[in-house]
């Protein structure tokens, strides 16, 4: 076996730097609990404050459509959707195309509640570019956005 100068290094300094798995799953848990703490007044918790935003931009899903698209079971999403109801953020009525399925819109209230924490949210996304160039954030996007692509059968939302 030929080493070359410093292949060692290479393969060592890989070796030593977290997966880009780990890197993500630490970029999404510390902004979940930036977004916990910033919905706390509201009484809401990032995965609700989730699953409102993909009713704002898709209204009229069915419960396996929101649970899928805000990245949550069936049963987790069957009690947040008890949850949200019950503090009127969200309601339920009969699919007219199928009697038997009931479609999620946002009420009033949870559009109030949305638009009470964009500046907030929008805060807290710029402060995770920080560092950025417009390119750089662009490009992330794309990028982050193949990378789920590549993993899931979703559209891009």
């Amino acid at each position: 076996m030929t080493r070359t100068p410093g292949s060692d290094r290479a393969v060592e300094s890989a070796a030593s730097r977290p997966s880009l798995l780990y890197v993500v799953k630490q970029v999404e848990l510390a902004a979940r609990a930036q977004m916990d703490e910033l919905l706390k007044p509201a009484g809401i918790t990032a995965l609700q404050y989730t699953a409102l935003t993909v009713l704002r931009r898709r209204d009229g899903l069915s419960s396996a459509q929101l649970a899928r698209n805000s990245f949550v079971t069936a049963q987790s999403m069957a009690d947040m959707i008890t949850a949200l109801e019950r503090r009127g953020l969200i309601a339920r009525r009969r699919d007219p195309g199928n009697r038997r399925a009931l479609l999620i819109s946002l009420t009033d209230a949870g559009h109030e509640l949305l638009a009470a924490h964009d500046e907030a949210m929008d805060a807290l996304e710029e402060r995770m570019l920080t560092g950025l160039t417009a390119r750089q954030r662009r490009d992330l996007e794309v990028y982050l956005n193949r990378c789920r692509t590549a993993l899931s059968d979703l559209p891009p939302h």
